[in-house]
């Protein structure tokens, strides 16, 4: 997908709350705190190469070191290249500081859904963008769940959300958004 037909979908979806949620996933994405601390990891047979491809050039282009991923495999094969050798073994040492990003369109296997939950003990940050899965999403410290039958498709939720982790403005802070709110409902101020 270019990015004419990401800013197409996300105009297509501006008054859906799909833009919010997949911007406040991208920023959660953002606080990841170093490279290669972003750990993606899908499904022994669904594997997020496309969202990590993404997620490389986000990082390149926006210079966010941080949002550089590591793609998790089931079964890397003997002789992989370094970047495509990183096994399951590597989310056992998931630590305070460092994201697991979880892709499931189905169910998640059990395996994967130990191995979460054990990296979520160490202090990983969880995030996931799953397919209605309530285990997967009730580890996750942050999860979209993308219906089958709804507005967008899995492959555009991951496109939503890679395009948002990479966006140079930011959200307003809190207290931004407090003060301009307080701004509108008392109007302009006058001298006596």
């Amino acid at each position: 997908m270019d990015s004419g037909s990401v800013a197409f979908l996300r105009e297509i979806l501006a008054e859906t709350g799909w833009l919010e949620r997949a911007r406040e996933l991208g920023l959660a994405l953002r606080a990841t705190r170093s490279p290669g601390g972003l750990l993606l990891v899908g499904t022994p047979d669904d594997e997020p190469w496309h969202l990590t491809a993404h997620l490389a050039d986000e990082a390149r282009l926006s210079g966010l070191a941080q949002l550089t991923p590591t793609l998790v495999r089931w079964d890397p094969p003997p002789g992989a290249p370094a970047h495509l050798s990183v096994g399951l073994d590597r989310l056992e040492r998931a630590a305070r500081g460092e994201t697991l990003f979880v892709l499931s369109e189905e169910q998640a296997p059990v395996p994967l859904l130990e191995r979460v939950d054990d990296a979520r003990r160490t202090g990983a940050t969880i995030l996931a963008i799953e397919g209605g899965d309530r285990e997967l999403a009730g580890l996750a410290h942050d999860a979209i769940a993308v219906p089958r039958d709804g507005l967008i498709t899995f492959d555009g939720a991951q496109h939503l959300v890679s395009a948002a982790a990479g966006e140079l403005e930011q959200r307003p802070r809190l207290r931004d958004r407090l003060a301009r709110l307080l701004d509108k409902v008392s109007g302009p101020q006058i001298a006596d």
